[in-house]
């Protein structure tokens, strides 16, 4: 499925993320470009194997690098690999000076131990945002690498003027790659959080209340129009590959309630590409205002 833009719905404001990301990206640009002397950020991809959306996911990253500046190289290993081939790659990035971020493409075959090669990614290359150092500056409010998706929905709501401080949030997902970190990033900005996930009873009953629903289960069409309070903010993170496209946590009749959503595709997925630039470009010694 292309990203042909949501369809045309009465009254919702829909959150597209190109603009935002643009945005995003047209600042970046910029502050790279201001750099004296021969600094360029790196930012170094592991991929293992030959998934395809995951392939697709590194081609757009190594393109938007290009964009704003950015060096980019790709270790590709075979789906054979083993856990300790991916920590070997990772540990020659950690040591090359030309390398400022780390990611690891997920998700990383069966054999392969995804936490220990979290773990062994120098945190200050940790441009995903998932060590437990990373993630531990978060929860204690310190600065650091934030992980992308979540990172990159707060900007979308600051690009769009959506209030935060003072709002009664949901999160449906308790992920360390969405869920968690988001929640965090919500109640650091002064939201009221409350998460849910698969053994919360009636969660109807807090989403109906919620000023700002965030959806990221990877469940299509969890959320119904009947879950959202008229007017509320909806972002719609879930994302899974069906035979008539890419299909979102969020049931389409919401556009019908919401004062503002995400589509999928075509919301978040572009703000999650900028922010792994914006993290880059931090990790190599930039002070970047991502909007969180």
């Amino acid at each position: 499925m292309t990203d042909a833009g949501p369809p045309p719905e009465s009254g919702v404001v829909w959150l597209l993320g190109r603009p935002a990301a643009e945005a995003l990206k047209k600042r970046l640009a910029a502050q790279v470009a201001s750099w004296s002397g021969p600094r360029v950020p790196g930012l170094a991809v592991v991929l293992v194997g030959e998934d395809p959306p995951s392939r697709a996911y590194v081609r757009s990253k190594v393109k938007a690098c290009r964009e704003v500046g950015i060096a980019s190289v790709q270790i590709n290993l075979p789906d054979t690999a083993s856990t300790s081939a991916v920590l070997s790659a990772v540990e020659a990035l950690n040591r090359d000076p030309a390398v400022h971020g780390i990611l690891v493409q997920l998700p990383l075959p069966r054999q392969v131990d995804a936490a220990q090669v979290i773990a062994a990614i120098n945190p200050a290359k940790d441009v995903d945002g998932l060590h437990p150092d990373s993630l531990g500056r978060l929860v204690s409010g310190r600065p650091g690498l934030v992980p992308c998706t979540p990172r990159g929905v707060m900007t979308l709501l600051d690009y769009y003027h959506i209030p935060v401080a003072g709002r009664r949030a949901v999160v449906l997902g308790r992920s360390a790659l969405v869920g968690l970190p988001l929640s965090l990033l919500l109640l650091h900005r002064d939201a009221s959080v409350t998460v849910l996930h698969r053994q919360s009873p009636r969660p109807w009953e807090q989403t109906q209340q919620a000023d700002i629903v965030v959806a990221a289960v990877g469940h299509p069409g969890l959320v119904p129009g009947a879950w959202i309070r008229p007017g509320a903010t909806v972002v719609d993170v879930g994302i899974t590959r069906t035979p008539s496209g890419l299909v979102g946590d969020v049931s389409p009749e919401v556009a019908g309630v919401a004062g503002a959503l995400t589509p999928v595709p075509g919301g978040v997925g572009p703000m999650t590409v900028a922010t792994l630039l914006a993290n880059t470009v931090q990790a190599a010694g930039g002070a970047v205002d991502v909007g969180a």
